[in-house]
């Protein structure tokens, strides 16, 4: 096509290119050859006597062209060296410096989608940074090269060198841009954690008794710890292993024996189970000793991870040596030991500008990289254990009817407990978290440790009030409640009346719980909403007095397993009915949409198709898509 006219090119759209000969000509480059013969047709229309050229993508006209102005350029550029040798080598040195600054910058400042995808999720923040170690590599690579690499398998090592996946360097989170996966092997040391929740929830109900209360959290606060040091060491090191694999059957092997010997805890099994308690402590510190030594950066603190392990280890030792009540009291020295000094050194680590001088500062100077929590991993462990603690609860809820018409108080019961635990669930994970603005962990260390802590109280609440659910939905303390309809089994478990320790297990259990879960929602930063119907703090000023009042309920006289049930099921719906109707503006409608819905499509349309949409008339969406010309148009439709 050679067409001649003198005036300027029309403009293309993007997916034509276009580039000028030596001699002045334009050349456009079409996608195929029914692209071709469009773009003839417009050009013709356009201006009749444009001169250019057309050649098809990957034809031997487009290589030929391109290898000439190849070859032009290339002779300017030479040209241009012979002329101004001063001139030209001044202006490359200072043009390869600025690209190599150029990438620097980007690496430091620029985000992609993985990261972008974050901080909509959990909320933005200026102190993380991230890098891609290939992406200039990658830019350059031709398309053989990303293909031959997408097909390339990898082969399984029995031991990787560990690799952090993201760490804190003068308060800067430089972390990985894609997210961290949750394992297998994580979802199976989940299952063997649902025999552990339940062991620990029905021992308590059995005897709901003060010391039964204190073997309760003996025992689950040290299972809660080496499953989250388990997620910890995960979230921090990227191996992918053999060896990785073969040490988390060692922590399952450790966790099944330890879970073997909680019954008779404050008995004749408390040596056993902390003896394989400490097997899994200390293979771990054995663990961090081992990668001190291959990560010289974070030895530091390692070193100081493996002190905290040590010291409390000796106080357990002791514990097995000890009277009872020595014993208690080297117990509950340990367990905060254990609990909270690690958040003692994160908050040295923080705040160690503000102690320059002193022996703190000292100490930080160890600790200036400091493996950093990944907070989609973080995040999913959690929810995944408490969806754990949930279907713990649901389990509870059952049993097994032998009469004709099951209907009857039982099953009463049971409904209500699902109704209950199905809300929570619903609090939990859809309430809490709607316009989650900064999440916990992002919004500040302090804040990221009092929603781990809470959480181990909220678990803990719960699955001792679900221990205690189970056995009131089994009672026959009030009308249409037979035990004769049970199946032998479960009617063995039926009792005539619900002991107060069994009350106040599931009442402060449940209330303890419903304050656990507002105080972490109030441990992120929300979204505000104009003209909210109740605003956020309100609600979860309701959610406390309410949880105040489960608390107390135990104090009134005369409730019977179905009453207490429908008195607390009622109270936790009442919170879901206040956020739910809260959350919501004034000005909108809350029983239906306020207008229909609309849908929204991008096309390439002629101006003439444009209006006849808009008068109402119909255009073949199949036809557009063939003819794919004419100016870009967005068109709603109701």
């Amino acid at each position: 096509m050679s067409e001649k006219i003198h005036s300027d090119p029309p403009q293309r759209p993007s997916r034509w290119r276009q580039f000028s000969r030596p001699d002045g000509r334009t050349v456009h480059v079409a996608a195929s050859p029914a692209v071709a013969d469009a773009l003839r047709r417009q050009l013709s229309q356009e201006t009749p006597n444009y001169e250019c050229d057309l050649v098809i993508h990957g034809s031997p006209e487009h290589l030929d062209v391109i290898r000439e102005i190849h070859a032009h350029n290339e002779e300017k550029r030479i040209a241009l060296r012979l002329t101004h040798t001063d001139v030209y080598e001044e202006f490359e040195k200072v043009h390869a410096e600025l690209d190599a600054l150029s990438a620097e910058l980007s690496a430091l400042t620029d985000k992609d989608v993985a990261l972008d995808a974050n901080f909509s999720r959990y909320g933005y923040s200026a102190h993380i940074r991230t890098r891609e170690v290939d992406s200039s590599a990658t830019s350059v690579r031709s398309q053989q090269d990303r293909e031959a690499e997408r097909l390339r398998g990898e082969s399984m090592k029995f031991w990787k060198k560990p690799v952090i996946r993201q760490y804190f360097h003068k308060g800067l989170i430089w972390r990985a841009s894609e997210t961290t996966e949750v394992a297998s092997f994580e979802l199976f040391v989940d299952l063997l954690y649902v025999g552990i929740i339940a062991i620990n929830g029905d021992r308590a109900a059995e005897d709901p008794t003060g010391t039964a209360l204190l073997q309760f959290c003996l025992t689950f606060i040290l299972s809660w710890k080496l499953w989250s040091e388990l997620t910890l060491i995960v979230s921090w090191f990227e191996t992918d292993d053999i060896l990785q694999r073969l040490c988390v059957l060692f922590f399952l092997v450790c966790l099944t024996g330890y879970t073997t010997n909680i019954t008779d805890a404050f008995g004749s099994t408390y040596t056993a189970m902390i003896a394989f308690y400490l097997s899994e402590r200390l293979f771990q510190a054995a663990y961090f000793l081992w990668t001190a030594r291959l990560l010289p950066m974070i030895r530091g603190m390692l070193i100081g991870s493996v002190i905290l392990i040590l010291v409390p280890s000796a106080l357990w030792i002791g514990s097995t040596r000890a009277d009872d009540s020595t014993r208690l009291a080297l117990i509950w020295v340990a367990i905060p030991i254990d609990l909270f000094c690690p958040g003692i050194m994160i908050a040295i680590v923080r705040t160690s500008e503000r102690w320059e001088g002193t022996i703190i500062a000292g100490i930080a100077s160890y600790l200036q990289f400091y493996p950093a929590v990944n907070i989609e991993h973080k995040t999913e462990r959690t929810n995944a254990f408490v969806t754990v603690v949930f279907g713990y609860s649901v389990v509870a809820l059952l049993y097994q009817n032998q009469a004709s018409y099951g209907i009857n108080a039982f099953f009463g019961k049971a409904i209500l407990g699902l109704i209950q635990v199905f809300t929570l669930n619903m609090i939990y994970f859809d309430i809490d978290s709607h316009n989650l603005y900064t999440h916990a962990i992002r919004r500040h260390y302090i804040a990221f440790m009092f929603w781990m802590w809470l959480h181990l109280l909220f678990i803990m609440s719960f699955v001792l009030a679900s221990g205690a659910l189970s056995k009131l939905v089994l009672a026959h303390d009030c009308a249409d409640a037979d035990p004769s309809t049970l199946t032998p089994a479960y009617a063995q478990k039926s009792e005539p009346d619900i002991d107060i320790g069994l009350r106040w297990f599931y009442c402060a259990g449940l209330g303890i719980a419903l304050a656990c879960m507002g105080g972490i929602s109030a441990s992120h930063s929300h979204k505000t909403i104009g003209s909210q119907r109740v605003l956020k703090r309100h609600r979860l000023a309701i959610r406390f007095a309410v949880a105040l009042i489960l608390v107390c309920l135990p104090l009134a006289a005369g409730l019977t397993s179905l009453g207490l049930l429908a008195t607390t099921t009622g109270l936790v719906v009442f919170v879901l009915v206040v956020d739910l109707w809260g959350c919501t503006c004034e000005h909108e409608a809350f029983w239906r949409a306020d207008r229909t819905c609309r849908y929204s499509a991008e096309c390439m349309l002629r101006r003439k198709d444009i209006e006849a949409m808009k008068m109402g008339g119909v255009v073949d969406v199949e036809d557009l898509a063939r003819r794919d010309l004419g100016a870009k148009g967005v068109l709603d439709l109701n």
